[in-house]
């Protein structure tokens, strides 16, 4: 676990108040406990449970449930949530708590509203149906004078006359980034909003674990469409999920699958099935990643959709992992399946996504028995992970780094969101922060999802998450640089720019270094390639201007003033108190929670709070961005 305990309050410097705290830090004021708050009651009690309970996998008991238990489950089969979420879970059983959230397809959902496609392609061309490279389209326009139904110009002695081509080109890979964006608010708010939190987190995860990346596949409906299929399948059968994945076209077009058949085989997706998606390395050979190659032959990709031509498929014998025969796709995954290797490979990796980095060999090898002996079915060996004393014990409870979405989603929806805000700008957040949706670093995904979460923290990314917490929160003051990196792309800028023409001038530095010389001919035809590329991405941005749906930059209504009405606050004392319970799931140090409470102290008085005054809401605001930054509120 990464020992992130020494840092303090007195280190993450960017606060306004930190003098105020310091100078105040003589003041010999005793504290008294809260007084009247709703959840008060409830408390700190059954929270980590004992040291016993570690790798103990037997269920927990009606006795050993707990608010704050309730809180830790919601947390990490979900988003985390309000008290009324976590009251609501903590009123029932733990069997009944689990079985919500893991059955949730027998819940009934709010109406999540479907992605509102900006029809950044309609009318432009007749479909999307190929998918090759900016080089291969460019050459192919130059032999036939068109691309998918826009012409080039007539006359091939000018410079330009493929233009229409390149901005045709430029557009395709730029706008389905643009695009990307608003699906990944569309996900946040599913996330927010969805009564199936559960869902949410395991398309997450298998996002992770059978990666690909927009940047490549160009077509953010291919990510749509793979997000949907591990919806689908989230908490089903994981050899389904396995079987669906070979024909994703998505995945077809990010591991090469499209160009893998009997005359040219393509090992990139049967290394990767066998490496990252369902044994692990050294469960397998060389041999058996071109076996398998063969018997993944045939499957193309039109438009959104895979097409399978047996005239590419590879219909002799196979032998992969011992066994012999005229295998296809399907048969491969069958293949994995029966390795005792799987069961444990894929049981360990969602036990490291939603419990903790290490886990024993016992604890390992009954969760694999688990999973073999129920078919691969996610849903059971889901409920023992839940269910188990392991799963709240003093190696569990609080020791997990939020992702950067967990950590943005739990705070909308522990802030009582209803809506993912335009600013901070959601894309570009947790871009910075190390999880960009959509465009993982590479097919292995993320670092943080198998580490328990270490490698999404270092000193800037907690820094930048205590001023995102401002920029959330009191977006006003957050200042100039936060709010240009973390807005959406400014459309009119980057045209201004495009449009001066440095573009040109800086390709032509770049292969003007070292010395050589080029003849003028050749400075001609860079010039003019240049110019060209230069300009159609200039025209792609125009028309991404005209087509993409602006994301409202509206800021959150975080109204605290009366949330801790609500709860029954009375004073400062009480108010730093209600928010330490809503928003974490370990207690602060003392040193820190006096500090708080002084701040809050001297904003608002030793008295009774006075919820008419008018500035309540930013002294609250304030406080509660100090208690979101510290190394407390980064653990789940």
């Amino acid at each position: 676990m990464m020992k992130i305990e020494n840092c303090r309050l007195g280190q993450v410097n960017h606060f306004r108040i930190l003098g105020l705290v310091i100078a105040m830090a003589s003041m010999l004021v005793s504290f008294s406990p809260a007084a009247n708050i709703e959840i008060g009651e409830l408390g700190w009690s059954k929270a980590v449970g004992p040291e016993s309970w570690v790798d103990d996998l037997t269920p927990i008991g009606k006795a050993d449930w707990s608010y704050q238990r309730a809180a830790h489950l919601l947390e990490r089969a979900g988003f985390g949530g309000t008290p009324a979420e976590i009251k609501k879970l903590a009123a029932m059983t733990p069997q009944e708590a689990v079985d919500h959230l893991v059955d949730f397809q027998k819940v009934t959902n709010v109406t999540l509203p479907e992605f509102e496609h900006s029809g950044i392609w309609k009318g432009m061309f007749p479909g999307k149906d190929e998918h090759l490279s900016f080089d291969a389209i460019m050459k192919k326009a130059g032999r036939t004078g068109e691309h998918m139904g826009v012409k080039a110009g007539k006359d091939r002695s000018k410079p330009l006359w493929l233009q229409p081509i390149n901005d045709l080109c430029q557009y395709n890979m730029a706008v389905s980034a643009w695009e990307w964006d608003r699906a990944e608010i569309w996900l946040a708010n599913r996330a927010l909003l969805t009564k199936r939190p559960l869902e949410e987190k395991l398309a997450l995860f298998w996002h992770g674990h059978i990666a690909i990346e927009n940047f490549k596949i160009e077509d953010y409906r291919l990510m749509l469409q793979q997000f949907k299929l591990f919806r689908k399948h989230a908490n089903g059968n994981f050899g389904e999920l396995l079987k669906g994945i070979n024909r994703d076209p998505g995945m077809l077009i990010y591991l090469d699958g499209r160009f893998n058949d009997k005359t040219d085989t393509n090992e990139n997706y049967a290394r990767e099935i066998f490496e990252l998606f369902g044994l692990g390395v050294g469960n397998y050979t060389e041999q058996d990643i071109k076996e398998a190659a063969r018997a993944l032959t045939g499957w193309k990709v039109y438009g959104l959709k895979p097409w399978f031509n047996q005239v590419d498929f590879d219909d002799g014998k196979k032998t992969i992992l011992g066994k012999t025969g005229n295998f296809n796709d399907e048969d491969v995954v069958d293949i994995i399946l029966d390795q005792p290797a799987c069961a444990q490979f894929i049981s360990s990796k969602l036990y490291r996504f939603f419990v903790r980095k290490d886990l024993s060999e016992p604890v390992s090898e009954e969760l694999a028995t688990l999973l073999r002996e129920k078919d691969y079915e996610i849903k059971p060996l889901l409920k023992n992970i839940f269910l188990s004393r392991d799963f709240y014990s003093p190696d569990s409870y609080a020791r997990q780094i939020k992702s950067p979405v967990q950590f943005m989603v739990s705070s909308y929806r522990k802030m009582g969101l209803r809506e993912t805000p335009g600013i901070p700008y959601f894309p570009r957040v947790i871009e910075h922060l190390g999880q960009a949706v959509g465009d993982p670093p590479n097919v292995a995904g993320w670092a943080g999802d198998k580490d328990g979460g270490i490698s999404w923290l270092n000193p800037s990314t907690l820094f930048q998450r205590g001023n995102l917490m401002r920029h959330l929160l009191l977006p006003k003051t957050a200042g100039r640089r936060y709010w240009q990196i973390f807005s959406p792309p400014n459309k009119e800028v980057a045209m201004k720019v495009l449009a001066s023409g440095k573009g040109t001038e800086e390709i032509m530095r770049m292969k003007g270094k070292g010395g050589k010389s080029m003849s003028p001919s050749a400075k001609r035809l860079l010039k003019s390639q240049a110019a060209s590329n230069t300009l159609g991405v200039y025209n792609a941005y125009v028309m991404i201007n005209e087509r993409v749906k602006d994301v409202p930059m509206t800021g959150a209504e975080i109204d605290l003033t009366t949330m801790l009405k609500k709860a029954g606050v009375i004073n400062a004392i009480d108010a730093v108190d209600y928010l330490e319970l809503r928003f974490l799931r370990m207690r602060l140090t003392d040193s820190d929670r006096n500090a708080v409470t002084r701040f809050l102290v001297e904003r608002l008085g030793l008295g009774r709070i006075d919820f008419s005054r008018d500035r309540l809401n930013t002294d609250l605001k304030e406080a509660l961005q100090i208690i979101l930054s510290l190394p407390e509120y980064q653990l789940s």
